[in-house]
């Protein structure tokens, strides 16, 4: 019998996709210079026996198998390999469970992040982890990369959330690791292990998340700087001071003008770098002001304190609009997200400054600046071969730049297939040993996203 066959055995007909003009749009998610394949065919499954049917199917046909969720991500890590199966795990979308006495959700991984955010909230709780593709991203994606987004400085990061998951194995076999409780530390932590493991140890099929109390509605405020030295220094001491912002994002100079030139934000031309900050503490109006006089301190030029949530969102906006304002300077983008010690910030960014002259291409910066995440996303001309190898060169010397500076080459993109050779380099010949026999004790058959990662 052969795969398809043997897939149409345990699964709807609506659930198995061959055509190769539909499957084709299933090959890649968003990230530029990787490599994919060509599928032999897309499963969107809706239960989890029946995601436990195809891996079965693939474990007996020695056949890859790669996990998918909405195809937000840049590194290439839902990209198909030829000959494929594509699981795609959208069409298991549903919350099963928010417990307000618990404070926890329980959810399948189709589920996007925006749709947890909104359900939370309708029991006055929060779901704190939010990438800026939150109204699009699955949570089972959100998971496979360990993603971040603009609140992790004062909330953290998805891993800190994931409490417990249902995970189908290579071989077909359930796995429940984690708890529902607030505390556990039975056994090794074989939840923590599949969080940003990109779908190559097994496929998270349900997940229980921690909920937050929703905070009160932020304030924000805007501060202008004349070097982005003297806004990371503000930066420093805003943290050093013992402040906890639930938002803390820098724009550079080309980020600023490619927003300006496109949505007339007014920021002036002598601004080199844009802080904004947010507090959604019970006194915010109090802790931006003691924010913007260290700001106003470290050299900022003009200091912005929003007086309403309103007025808060209009000051949002232009971070809002960078990658978008990005992508308008050229035909294509590639968006770095090298993470530094918070202490290490300006050199990175006055690095990348570097690193694009060198090689003659607009590179625009916007950072999580309170955790050190920077995303340099590098403009280019896809068309231009020339200009592709440069762009190509620039990210890894961005990458080398942040490894110097004591940094990570992934916050929470995740390695992927544009990154491979770098997770090498940052881990070392005995990490990279562990890791691969990691791999090798959940994947023997090495059926589960090949490719990816090592």
């Amino acid at each position: 019998m052969d795969l398809i066959a043997r897939l149409r055995a345990g699964l709807p007909g609506e659930a198995i996709l061959t055509d190769p003009d539909v499957t084709g749009a299933y090959a890649t998610d968003m990230a530029s210079f990787c490599a994919a394949g060509t599928p032999a065919v897309v499963v969107l499954p809706r239960t989890v026996e029946e995601v436990q049917h195809v891996l079965r199917t693939a474990t007996a046909l020695r056949v890859p198998v790669v996990p998918q969720g909405s195809r937000t991500g840049l590194s290439g890590a839902a990209n198909a390999s030829d000959g494929c199966i594509v699981l795609s795990l959208v069409k298991m979308d549903r919350i099963l469970e928010i417990n307000p006495v618990d404070r926890i959700a329980v959810v399948e991984p189709g589920v996007i992040n925006a749709a947890l955010s909104r359900a939370a909230g309708a029991h006055g709780l929060s779901y704190p982890p939010d990438p800026s593709s939150w109204e699009e991203c699955s949570l089972g994606g959100n998971i496979a990369t360990a993603s971040g987004g603009l609140c992790c400085v004062k909330y953290g990061v998805t891993a800190e959330y994931v409490l417990g998951l249902d995970v189908v194995l290579a071989d077909g076999r359930l796995l429940s690791t984690g708890r529902r409780t607030a505390k556990g530390v039975a056994g090794y932590d074989l939840t923590r292990l599949f969080v940003g493991s990109e779908g190559s140890l097994g496929v998270v099929v349900r997940a229980v998340l921690a909920l937050k109390p929703a905070p009160p509605e932020q304030l924000v405020l805007a501060a202008e700087f004349p070097s982005t030295a003297a806004a990371c220094a503000a930066v420093c001491e805003i943290m050093a001071r013992g402040h906890a912002p639930s938002l803390l994002e820098l724009m550079d100079r080309t980020s600023i003008r490619a927003v300006n030139d496109m949505a007339r934000m007014g920021l002036p031309d002598s601004t080199e770098a844009l802080l904004l900050a947010a507090f959604d503490t019970p006194e915010p109006a109090a802790d931006l002001a003691a924010v913007g006089a260290l700001c106003t301190a470290a050299g900022a030029t003009q200091v912005v304190p929003a007086e309403t949530a309103a007025e808060s969102e209009l000051l949002l906006q232009a971070r809002r609009l960078t990658l978008t304002a990005l992508e308008r300077v050229k035909s294509a983008t590639m968006i770095d997200d090298v993470c530094v010690p918070r202490s290490r910030l300006a050199e990175l960014l006055d690095g990348t400054a570097a690193i694009a002259e060198k090689y003659g291409l607009t590179i625009g910066v916007c950072a999580h600046a309170g955790d050190g995440n920077t995303h340099p996303t590098v403009c280019f001309d896809a068309a231009d071969p020339d200009e592709s190898r440069r762009a190509r060169a620039s990210f890894d010397d961005i990458m080398a730049l942040g490894l110097e500076l004591g940094g990570t080459i992934t916050g929470e993109h995740g390695v992927g297939v544009l990154k491979k050779e770098w997770l090498a380099r940052e881990l070392g010949p005995v990490g990279m040993e562990l890791q691969r026999g990691i791999k090798d004790v959940f994947d023997p058959l090495g059926i589960l996203n090949p490719g990816k990662l090592f």
